[in-house]
This record gives C-alpha cells, structure tokens and sequence, in this order.
C-alpha cells in the first residue's frame, strides 16, 4: 500500500508542477511577448536554485549530483515540459490570428 501511495504522489506531483508552469509561463508570454523565455528562466533560474539548495557540503561535487533520484528529476522534467507546452500554445495562438497573445 505505502508504495502505491507513493507512485500515486510522484504522478500528482508531476501533473502539478507541468500544470504550474504552463500557467505560469503563459501569462508571462502574454505580458512580455516572448516565446520561449520560459524555458531560459527555468534552465538559467530554477535549476541552479534547486541544486543549490538541494547542496550538502559534507559529499563531493560528484555525490551531490549522483545523490539526485528519478523521484527528483520527473517533476522537473514534467515542468521543463509545461513550460516548452506554453510556448507552442502562443505560438499556435499568434499564427491563429489572435493579437491578443
């Protein structure tokens, strides 16, 4: 049962965090009329906090990023794709014709 409830929390998470940054990264496509920026301030923003955050200094440069699980990397990975996701729907939007976006 314990690890049916746990499968059960990495899809919700994963679901949340892709919804979360569609969202987010679809009115900061609306207000800056910018594709992808997005993507770049995940890559260049979120990463970097995450992993220094995640830091500890008593492994080795190697141990902290082996220490990182599959439980850790798809919720990254399911918002890294909401983000690519707003992108295309305002591109898609913009080529329908609607000024708006």
């Amino acid at each position: 049962m314990n690890g049916d409830v746990n499968i059960l929390q990495l899809v919700i998470a994963t679901v949340l965090f892709f919804v979360m940054m569609f969202g987010i990264g679809f009115i900061l496509n609306m207000l800056l009329k910018t594709t992808f920026m997005p993507i770049y301030a995940f890559i260049l923003v979120l990463v970097p906090l995450f992993v220094w955050q995640t830091w500890d200094h008593a492994k080795s440069f190697s141990g902290n990023f082996t220490s990182f699980t599959f439980v850790d990397i798809l919720p990254a990975i399911g918002a890294l794709i909401g983000a690519y996701v707003s992108g295309a729907t305002i591109r898609a939007l913009r080529k329908g014709g609607y000024k708006m976006f």
